[in-house]
């Protein structure tokens, strides 16, 4: 399915949790109305808490506030920090909040992924960061993401999304058709910029490939440069293909990826892939100044997208995800000057003489990795030929 880009619309770049949590903030110490919030995960740290107060002082001035969390990456949440907003008149649900350690059911893999917000229908937030702190002791780094806040039409739809799947909750959870939720008067459908932009999303239904397609054309479209950055990175074969189609016509394709090791299996199965790509003219840089969390794309410095959607099965086939696509030369401009400098100053680049240069034990390792998450991709069910050829 075409994304429809809307016009009208402000999108302004936040980078990492030092833009995007005071902005969030403000925007929620602000709000008259309503305030919906999505995220993954939900930290009880200072962020968290920090997001949380803010949440209860809106909810017990009469702001109706509704919070979706997900039942794995915000697992301590409802019994956490989430008491603290039912106690001051808040909503709070938990997507999927049955988890199965060590099971690999389908439908227990699909996860709530979005991180989104909107608040009283005038303004919205999209992007990768979690409502968690940005320096993480564990990686012993700062975690390096983007989101974006939006004003105009776009922000109907955005919101439209919310509420959907916020009556999705409760149709699960009472086993029956629930009262939608009141609807906040839309002020953001007013006009309040010049740039174009599409909202797009990734469930299980009507929308399954659509980030991944929209990727897709933006790539075979391109004629100079597509710019890449993603904290994981396993794609299907088409879209292997479509970068490597790009680099042969002369387009400078280059990947900015994770340098440190998080999820190790995922780690090495996409440096099983670094030899195909580089032999094709794809450059491909590893992140190591911080956490890569980032998940943003910029075509021919006119079309860019930020959002939750890595370029792995787990995004692209399984989670729900949430993008937007913004078609502004200023935008991409924006986003690509920032995304050089973090090329200039916190990555390596591989080499395809780096990867000859390498054991046989550690080739066999990636190649294992690779092998590996292929077959449990077939376990499940899940990714088709494109992942399995």
């Amino acid at each position: 399915m075409s994304p429809e880009f809307l016009p009208g619309n402000r999108v302004l770049l936040l980078e990492n949790g030092a833009q995007f949590f005071p902005a969030l903030l403000a925007a929620i110490e602000s709000a008259t109305r309503e305030i919906a919030l999505e995220t993954y995960i939900f930290a009880d740290d200072a962020t968290g808490r920090r997001i949380v107060a803010a949440l209860a002082a809106a909810a017990r001035r009469g702001v109706t506030v509704r919070v979706l969390v997900d039942g794995f990456g915000a697992r301590d949440f409802q019994q956490g920090l989430g008491l603290e907003l039912v106690a001051s008149g808040a909503e709070v649900e938990v997507y999927r909040a049955e988890v199965a350690r060590l099971k690999l059911r389908r439908h227990r893999l699909r996860r709530l992924h979005r991180k989104l917000a909107v608040i009283d229908g005038r303004s919205a937030f999209v992007g990768g960061i979690n409502i968690i702190d940005d320096d993480d002791a564990i990686l012993r780094g700062s975690r390096f993401d983007y989101a974006i806040e939006v004003s105009g039409p776009l922000v109907g739809v955005i919101h439209a999304s919310m509420r959907h799947l916020w009556r999705l909750m409760g149709w699960a959870k009472l086993r029956r058709r629930p009262p939608s939720p009141p609807v906040t008067p839309a002020a953001g459908e007013a006009p309040a910029g010049t740039m174009a932009a599409a909202f797009l999303v990734r469930d299980n239904l009507r929308h399954r490939r659509d980030i991944e397609e929209a990727y897709l054309a933006a790539i075979a479209g391109a004629r100079a440069e597509v710019l890449l950055a993603t904290a994981y990175f396993l794609p299907g074969r088409r879209f292997r293909h479509a970068l490597l189609d790009a680099a042969a016509r002369g387009v400078a394709v280059t990947i900015v990826l994770q340098g440190r090791v998080e999820y190790a299996l995922q780690h090495y199965a996409t440096q099983a892939l670094y030899g195909n790509l580089l032999a094709g003219g794809v450059r491909i840089f590893e992140y190591h100044a911080g956490f890569l969390h980032a998940k943003v794309a910029v075509v021919d410095g006119c079309w860019a997208t930020v959002g939750s959607s890595n370029i792995d099965p787990f995004s692209l086939l399984l989670a729900r995800e949430a993008n937007v696509a913004v078609r502004d030369a200023g935008f991409a401009t924006q986003l690509r000057t920032s995304l050089q400098r973090a090329l200039d100053n916190g990555t390596t680049e591989i080499a395809l003489d780096d990867l000859k240069r390498r054991s046989l034990p550690a080739r066999v390792l990636r190649w294992a990795a690779y092998g590996l998450v292929r077959l449990l991709l077939g376990i499940t069910r899940y990714g088709g030929r494109d992942y399995r050829e």
